[in-house]
């Protein structure tokens, strides 16, 4: 239990020197930009795409029209809408022909991503950083990111879920909900 207890405590210090990391601009950036669009579009690929799916159920809690880019019910991109990718290295081939696709049919583009370089951070609209260790991104510096001793980008995927529930409840606040109006949007029939 020792190393388990090690390990733990190495991966929650990381998340903490990450989020210390974090640029508030860009919080707020992407807290106005959620706030001022109709609906939004979410996209996210692998164990990042786990949590970015977990965000657009929250923020349908929240009572925004949110739709996951893989749904068979996701309907057409429309000009205004806002479109969110999560992309750990900035430059996956699917991710970058869907978001540009996005864009050609008038989405704002929002990019979340820790990467330096990469295909999609030449045609986001806005980028959001966040300073942590991800599967094939590329950095410019040591400043650009917190060191892991975690495994193919597992810093990245944690940080996202513990990002986006932040601002989920952060929107919650700016918004005047409650909880219960939150709860009120939950699938009741299960």
């Amino acid at each position: 239990m020792d190393n388990f207890q090690k390990l733990t405590k190495n991966a929650l210090d990381e998340l903490s020197q990450v989020f210390a990391k974090m640029n508030e601009e860009d919080v707020r950036l992407l807290l106005d930009s959620i706030e001022k669009t109709e609906r939004i579009f979410l996209l996210g690929a692998g164990r990042e795409g786990l949590s970015t799916r977990e965000f657009a159920m929250r923020l349908m809690h929240l009572g925004k029209e949110a739709h996951w880019l893989w749904d068979d019910t996701t309907p057409e991109v429309r000009p205004g809408d806002l479109f969110i990718c999560a992309c750990g290295s900035a430059d996956v081939s699917h991710e970058n022909v869907i978001c540009n696709n996005a864009k050609q049919a008038g989405a704002n583009l929002l990019l979340i991503t820790p990467s330096s370089e990469g295909y999609l951070l030449s045609i986001a609209d806005i980028v959001i950083k966040v300073p942590s260790m991800a599967y094939k991104a590329v950095y410019h510096s040591e400043d650009d990111y917190v060191a892991t001793n975690q495994t193919m980008g597992n810093q990245f995927e944690q940080a996202l879920l513990i990002f986006f529930d932040v601002i989920v409840m952060m929107l919650k606040d700016e918004l005047g909900l409650t909880n219960e109006d939150m709860e009120a949007r939950h699938r009741n029939v299960e």
